[in-house]
């Protein structure tokens, strides 16, 4: 039997400031309240679009971990969030292959919560073999991969549609 899956990469909500370069401060930055309204709209209109996923996969970096529980808690699917450090800063691609990949029973339907530039790059790189390939996700931004198989080489899915934010939001 084929393992196909759907997998959706979606970029945290708009966070609070980096601050004065102080890389040790990133990891603990929060969504904004306004990021958190966004996110919760986002998610709404994730409800409307069918996305069901059978697991969640956040970056352990507070803004997405918490873009990732509201998102879970719309679609009722709190059961099904993890982190994963394959993710967060600095992400690892082949790693995160290899763990989606590994997973019993095998989820049909992921749910991936990160970061740019990874998200775009890691999209590009299952598309097209190469990191990036012209794509941009916004806070909140979201696509949708079709992979019938999963490769640790990528140029292994199809995209079926990158959305921006402002369009999720609309159709709650």
């Amino acid at each position: 039997m084929v393992w196909t899956m759907t997998l959706y990469l979606l970029r945290h909500g708009i966070a609070e400031p980096a601050g004065h370069g102080d890389p040790a401060r990133d990891p603990h930055r929060a969504l904004t309240p306004e990021g958190r309204r966004r996110i919760r709209e986002i998610a709404r209109g994730l409800r409307r679009l069918g996305v069901a996923p059978d697991l969640l996969l956040t970056s352990p970096l507070v803004r997405a971990r918490q873009t990732a529980e509201l998102v879970a808690e719309a679609l009722d699917r709190a059961d099904a969030l993890e982190e994963t450090p394959h993710l967060g800063v600095p992400p690892d691609s082949p790693a995160l292959v290899r763990e989606l990949n590994h997973r019993r029973p095998r989820p049909t339907s992921i749910l991936l919560v990160g970061h740019e530039p990874h998200l775009s790059e890691f999209t590009g790189w299952l598309i097209a073999g190469k990191a990036g390939a012209g794509l941009v996700f916004k806070k909140g931004g979201l696509a949708r991969l079709d992979v019938p198989t999963l490769l640790a080489g990528g140029r292994c899915a199809r995209l079926e549609w990158l959305l921006p934010p402002q369009v999720l939001r609309r159709l709650n």
